[in-house]
């Protein structure tokens, strides 16, 4: 049997009570880190582009002001969809999956697997579950202690079954799954639009920036090469022109076009792959775990594109598979 039941045993703890709440917290605030990361670049990219571009290197105030509200309304979306994917409730899995005291005793008492899986046969029978393991057994969770409803898995992050579940993504630091998927798939695409935002309108003072560099560079490259010293080279650009440019701030609108470009080309491809999964009524699980269909061929659940798409996108939506 694929998941196989097996007895609860009582350990003795290896450290004091005190010792474990103390590693639980510091494991908390661990899974924050990513979470903390993206905020930290988000900050750092408003004060890139609001003050040192829009501010200080754009002079045309039309241009400042068409600049500064695209960027907010796609910051503003950004942000909230991040927040929505982030803080949504992810709600356990419901009651009538979890076996009552009556069928787990039973469960438990079994000596061989063939006498589980009845067990467990006979109580799913009445569940809407057509999804079984490659061996024919039904889906079951020996440590939240119920059958697995179509497409739910445990999350050992999570500790707990969830809904539908994609992955756990630890730039959310949460389960992408039924209750979120929506707004998980807002946030790839404002992210996306957020960075090729940054990315076309830096791209001309980059530019501009470059050239600038270059001239400045070949200008005294063969005076500087005579006199042979490094440190010698490195003053005369801290001092010329290029010096005074860089000076001004011109080193955070460079950094934010490759920053922008860095997230660009793997928030695309992620979103993507993403976009085909929904089309297709997939998940991320679904690509590697296998499964066998009871009463219907495998492949495709919901033959209808637009049905994945607004299935996949809208939480009104019942939890079908």
């Amino acid at each position: 049997m694929a998941s196989s039941v097996q007895n609860n045993r009582v350990s003795s703890p290896g450290y004091c009570v005190c010792c474990r709440t103390c590693n639980m917290w510091c494991w908390r605030a661990f899974k924050w880190l990513p979470v903390l990361l993206i905020v930290s670049i988000i900050t750092w990219s408003y004060y890139a582009y609001v003050i040192q571009l829009c501010i200080f290197t754009i002079e045309s105030t039309v241009q400042q002001c068409i600049y500064l509200v695209l960027y907010h309304i796609l910051l503003i979306m950004f942000a909230w969809s991040y927040w929505r994917t982030i803080f949504a409730e992810i709600k356990p899995i419901p009651e009538t999956f979890k076996l009552p005291e009556t069928e787990l005793e039973k469960l438990l008492s079994a000596e061989t697997e063939d006498v589980q899986r009845s067990i467990l046969d006979n109580y799913a029978k009445d569940l809407p579950i057509v999804t079984r393991t490659m061996s024919g057994s039904v889906r079951y969770c020996n440590r939240c202690v119920l059958i697995k409803p179509d497409r739910a898995h445990h999350c050992s992050i999570c500790a707990r079954c969830v809904l539908k579940m994609d992955h756990h993504c630890p730039w959310v630091n949460n389960c992408v799954c039924f209750f979120n998927y929506k707004f998980f798939m807002l946030f790839l695409g404002y992210a996306l639009l957020y960075c090729m935002f940054i990315m076309a309108t830096c791209l001309p003072y980059f530019i501009k920036f470059w050239k600038m560099y270059q001239e400045y560079k070949y200008a005294h490259c063969d005076r500087l090469i005579e006199k042979g010293s490094v440190s010698k080279i490195c003053m005369e650009m801290i001092n010329g022109e290029f010096g005074a440019a860089a000076s001004a701030g011109r080193y955070h609108i460079v950094f934010a076009f490759f920053v922008a470009l860095m997230f660009a080309i793997s928030l695309g491809s992620l979103f993507g792959y993403h976009c085909y999964l929904v089309i297709n009524n997939r998940t991320t699980l679904d690509m590697l775990v296998s499964y066998r269909r009871l009463g219907s061929p495998t492949g495709q659940i919901i033959n209808s594109m637009l049905k994945n798409l607004v299935y996949g996108n809208c939480s009104h939506y019942k939890n079908r598979t």
